[in-house]
C-alpha cells in the first residue's frame, strides 16, 4: 500500500477548510494513518522546500508557511501519490479546474491551501520530516 505526505496549509486552516478537504480524500477511499496540527518551524520549513532556495519567492514561502497552523498528514491508498495530485489539481489556481481542491479554494498560486508530495521519493522524504514511525498507524 503507498503513502503519500499532505500538508493543509495556513491559508487553508485560517478559513476552515479542513474537514472539507480531508473528506475528499476519504470518499475517494484513501485512508488517513497520522495527523498532526502544528505550527511549522522555520527550520522544518526550510527543510522540506530546500528545493525552492534561491527561487524569487522562497523567502515569502517559508514566512507564509510558518505563519499559522498546518494539519500535517499522511494517507495511505493504491496510487495514491498520483491520484492524490489530480485531486489537488495544478499549483497555480487559475489553472486548476472546478472538482479539484485548489480549483475550487485557492485563489493564488503562493496560497494555495495544500501540499502534496510529488513521487514516491518526495512522499518518503516529507512523512520522515514530519512524523516519526511511532506516530503512523499501521494496523
Amino acid at each position: 500500500m503507498q503513502q503519500t505526505f499532505l500538508m493543509i496549509k495556513p491559508d487553508a486552516v485560517r478559513r476552515g477548510l479542513i474537514g472539507q478537504i480531508l473528506s475528499r480524500f476519504e470518499s475517494k477511499g484513501f485512508r488517513m494513518v497520522a495527523g498532526k496540527f502544528m505550527v511549522i518551524s522555520e527550520e522544518l520549513a526550510k527543510k522540506h522546500y530546500h528545493e525552492h532556495e534561491g527561487m524569487p519567492y522562497y523567502h515569502d514561502l517559508i514566512t507564509f508557511m510558518t505563519s499559522g497552523p498546518v494539519f500535517a498528514m499522511v494517507w495511505e491508498g493504491e496510487n495514491i501519490v498520483n491520484l492524490a495530485r489530480l485531486m489537488m489539481g495544478p499549483t497555480d489556481p487559475e489553472r486548476a479546474t472546478p472538482g479539484t481542491i485548489r480549483g475550487d479554494f485557492a485563489t493564488l498560486v503562493n496560497r494555495n491551501v495544500i501540499h502534496g508530495s510529488d513521487s514516491i521519493e518526495n512522499a518518503e522524504r516529507e512523512i520522515h520530516l514530519f512524523f516519526s514511525d511511532s506516530e503512523r498507524i499501521n494496523k
